[in-house]
């Protein structure tokens, strides 16, 4: 089988959704497809896989690359798409890039699976100026492109309140909506995509991480504290207000005896840098964009690994590399609970800093807690391996495929 992957960001620039694809890519050629990723790049690739799209120059939001004009990138992709004779397209993002996708897999009447990765409508009122007009912005230039009829919302959701709100989640259901299937890693979100109206055939499929990644890891150690032991900490993820950077700062200046690291960029990395050099002691240390292999080293040396997230993540990739790595993990959003180890991640009792703060100074105080949740943690490692994942995925491929869908 050849498969497109079609995405508005890609490596090397990090992220989630790069990682889920490079992800996708090893374990679908280990198994003997074929897969060409189609992206904006900053420079050419030399990886002939890669098919770089049109890219815009001076103009990067967020630090990414970005697929300009849009008609310029739908006709790189159809032409991309002939020529290395793909059978079907897997859209991963909501941008100009998954729209060129969309109308180049249309013309050549090619079968859409459209993966929705994380809450647009969050992102882009956390990131983007004057997000109430550049989301208007973006909304109208998404529905010339592909109409938004196919979107009939529920205005009662707290998640769709505001018009802003809405216009961004007009703009996930349709796109899922033209899409041939969908999937979602996590059953929180599939729950609110479907109450906002999307009627597209749905799987809940989980990410997993890459046969590369667990080498890297190896075989992961028992975390094993001693009582006199500061507890270190990791935080990794886009230093975005969405990510909530600024929550676990403050809950590390509030709790003594812990050693803390930080691995990131975004736009608020000097308000977090800033306040991390305000903490008492040095306890913690914010080391910026840095490689995945240094992040696994970090997460091997750590005793848990925080997540400070609320009402936006899907199912972050760092979770899934931290519970490779034998990692407790703490979450502030109960929405991500759901992809815990049992018994090796806790949800802290308010999503606050004093809440999580209390969550790090009780693992903190219990070293046998750590050590369990560590073992519980390292017990699930194969479930977070994308080949427990890759025959699901090829099922949803096959089902576009079959001339009875």
């Amino acid at each position: 089988m050849r498969i497109a992957m079609v995405t508005d960001y890609y490596l090397p620039t990090l992220g989630g959704v790069q990682t889920v694809i490079k992800a996708h890519r090893e374990a679908l050629e280990h198994a003997g497809h074929e897969v060409f990723v189609f992206t904006p790049l900053s420079a050419p690739s030399d990886d002939p896989h890669v098919i770089r799209l049109p890219t815009a120059r001076g103009f990067a939001p967020d630090g990414y690359p970005f697929t300009w004009t849009s008609s310029a990138a739908a006709t790189a992709v159809r032409e991309g798409l002939r020529a290395h004779r793909i059978d079907v397209v897997h859209v991963h993002t909501e941008m100009f890039a998954a729209l060129a996708g969309f109308e180049a897999a249309t013309a050549e009447g090619l079968p859409i699976v459209q993966t929705m990765h994380g809450r647009i409508d969050v992102y882009t009122r956390s990131v983007l100026p004057l997000p109430s007009v550049t989301t208007a912005v973006l909304a109208a230039m998404h529905r010339r492109r592909m109409s938004h009829d196919r979107a009939r919302l529920d205005p009662s959701a707290p998640y769709a309140s505001t018009r802003m709100a809405r216009r961004m989640w007009r703009l996930m259901v349709s796109q899922a909506n033209h899409a041939d299937h969908v999937i979602v890693p996590s059953a929180h979100f599939a729950d609110k995509l479907t109450a906002q109206g999307v009627r597209t055939p749905l799987t809940v499929l989980s990410n997993g991480l890459e046969d590369t990644v667990l080498a890297a890891v190896g075989a992961p150690a028992l975390r094993e504290p001693a009582a006199a032991d500061e507890l270190r900490v990791v935080w990794c993820g886009r230093l975005s207000p969405e990510k909530r950077p600024e929550v676990f700062v403050e809950a590390v200046g509030r709790t003594p005896a812990i050693r803390a690291e930080m691995f990131g960029d975004g736009v608020a990395r000097r308000r977090v840098a800033a306040a991390a050099r305000d903490l008492p002691d040095g306890r913690l240390t914010v080391h910026g964009a840095v490689p995945q292999s240094q992040v696994l080293q970090a997460m091997s040396r750590a005793h848990v690994l925080v997540s400070s997230s609320l009402d936006f993540d899907n199912q972050p990739m760092v979770i899934l590399e931290g519970i490779a790595t034998g990692l407790p993990v703490i979450v502030t959003d109960p929405d991500l609970a759901e992809m815990l180890p049992p018994g090796g991640g806790l949800v802290s009792r308010t999503p606050d800093a004093g809440g999580l703060a209390a969550a790090l100074q009780e693992l903190r105080d219990d070293p046998e807690r750590v050590r369990t949740m560590s073992a519980a943690a390292i017990a699930h490692r194969r479930h977070v391996a994308q080949d427990t994942h890759r025959d699901a995925l090829l099922d949803v491929y096959r089902a576009v495929l079959s001339p009875t869908r």
